[in-house]
């Protein structure tokens, strides 16, 4: 019987990480792949919005959309994993999107982790931070960043 390999591939709702899902099913997966669906939880609407600080029940309502948001996404998820057949489990997790993927992935003792790329230029990732550069240095299993090749127009 083959050995069970335990994946986290990480997911939000770009078409990113769709890609990078894919990319696992259609060249890395093995059937008794264990497979962790895991979402880091971003909260857009409460952050971006200008009410914020001058009334609370703005907050509530926009906390309350962002958790049906969430919910939705997560179901979303769990019928990805049951409509490829892959055995696993969906995990929504908050926190810093690369420490909370490194911590998921030791906790699940994971023996890869998948990530997609948003293919941010270099000036851009070096404000912001690149969560697939945290995965890759702070990890202590192999991770695999799937980048989509440009297509010819945005070159």
């Amino acid at each position: 019987m083959a050995e069970t390999r335990n994946v986290v591939i990480a997911m939000d709702e770009s078409e990113f990480a769709n890609f990078g899902f894919e990319y696992y099913m259609n060249n890395v997966h093995k059937p008794n792949d264990h497979v962790v669906l895991l979402h880091v939880p971003e909260y857009h609407t409460v952050i971006q919005s200008p009410m914020v600080m001058t009334d609370v029940s703005v907050v509530t309502d926009l906390l309350q959309d962002e958790e049906k948001r969430i919910k939705a996404f997560l179901e979303q998820l769990g019928t990805k994993l049951k409509s490829h057949g892959i055995g696993g489990k969906v995990k929504s997790v908050g926190g810093n999107a690369g420490e909370v993927i490194c911590k998921v992935a030791n906790e699940e003792k994971a023996n890869l982790i998948v990530i997609g790329s948003r293919g941010m230029g270099t000036i851009r990732r070096t404000l912001l931070g690149s969560v697939s550069d945290y995965v890759m240095h702070h990890a202590h299993v192999p991770v695999l960043v799937c980048k989509r090749q440009e297509h010819p127009h945005h070159k």
